[in-house]
């Protein structure tokens, strides 16, 4: 790696993911952190699968799996990105990056400070720009998509899923109740309008609309009544890149960073 400044990406599902993957083609050092079972749906291109495979690869860029610290700078001097079971991010004090990125995506700040990290950016909603992070990056569709915000707030989140096709929150899958998710179908696979796509204990997830699974939770985790479990792409396609919407929010944090350090 060529970039001395050091970044801290808090979550790896896919818009972290499209933000780290940016950023490392940046020859910055990039590190993540996640929960110990991520609930992430669109799990080819979300380096989080690293935590259940060990490894992932995502556009030619691979991620592995951190059990100690010395793993972590081997497998950044090896270069690639390590991702760590850390839901507090408490390597961000020993490692004492430059630049932290909440990507979690909750919607709320789960504890990032100013302080983490000389620039501190939020992803979407949540975050106050100049107050508990320094910059906002907008994540709503639109034209304001990717702007870097100074001062304030993200649009507030609408809870409709992005439109492909015409079809919005009819692609999405979610628990019909509290339980454990189980589920046989994998990502790329078609499916017709009105399929058993999952079951939570016995209550079947089916399909609203036919075309292919973009993207859907892991087997066996623990779900809650109405959680996001995947969504269908009526196209039917069956390969998936990083997304558009992915990579302008990138777009959006690597503005920010070359506006503060001067690159």
């Amino acid at each position: 790696m060529e970039n001395d400044l050091k970044v801290v990406v808090k979550g790896a599902g896919e818009v972290a993911s499209g933000v780290a993957y940016f950023l490392f083609s940046k020859d910055f050092p990039i590190i993540m952190t996640d929960v110990s079972k991520p609930t992430t749906q669109r799990r080819t291109v979300a380096f989080a699968e690293a935590i259940f495979s060990g490894e992932i690869e995502v556009e030619g860029v691979k991620a592995k799996k951190v059990k100690t610290n010395d793993d972590l700078f081997a497998i950044l001097d090896d270069g690639f990105i390590p991702v760590v079971v850390d839901p507090e991010a408490g390597i961000v004090d020993d490692v004492n990056p430059e630049i932290l990125v909440d990507g979690i995506m909750a919607k709320k700040n789960l504890g990032t400070n100013r302080k983490d990290a000389d620039l501190v950016i939020g992803l979407g909603p949540g975050f106050s720009a100049g107050e508990d992070v320094d910059v906002v990056i907008e994540t709503a569709e639109g034209s304001s998509l990717g702007e870097v915000i100074q001062e304030g707030e993200a649009l507030p989140n609408t809870s409709m899923a992005c439109d492909i096709r015409g079809y919005t929150n009819e692609r999405v899958l979610r628990a019909p109740s509290d339980g454990i998710f189980k589920t046989s179908v994998k990502i790329g696979d078609l499916v017709e309008a009105g399929d058993k796509v999952g079951e939570v204990g016995e209550k079947k997830v089916e399909a609203e609309i036919s075309g292919s699974i973009r993207g859907i939770v892991k087997d066996g985790l623990e779900v809650a009544e109405n959680q996001k479990l995947g969504d269908i792409d009526p196209r039917g396609l069956r390969e998936f890149r990083i997304s558009d919407r992915s990579l302008a929010i990138a777009n959006g944090v690597w503005n920010a960073i070359r506006d503060r350090f001067s690159l």
